[in-house]
């Protein structure tokens, strides 16, 4: 699944998750790296196809990485 939003911020999650942000962010986790808990969200996102929540998780995992990206 691929999100693209208009602020530049793409998601693309197919068992690997890349969240990019022109050039300020740049983040590749692949399946085995990415937590259960992350996992089971990602799951249900593309389950509802939603690019909201797809959104919304990005934006935890960029947290989580210290990369703060505006909302």
């Amino acid at each position: 699944m691929r999100c693209e939003y208009n602020d530049g911020f793409q998601v693309d999650y197919s068992g690997p998750l890349r969240i990019t942000k022109g050039d300020d962010v740049n983040v590749f986790l692949n399946a085995d790296d990415i937590p259960a808990n992350i996992k089971g969200e990602l799951y249900e996102a593309k389950l509802h196809t939603s690019c909201g929540e797809l959104r919304h998780i990005a934006q935890e995992v960029t947290d989580i990485l210290g990369n703060n990206i505006p909302k």
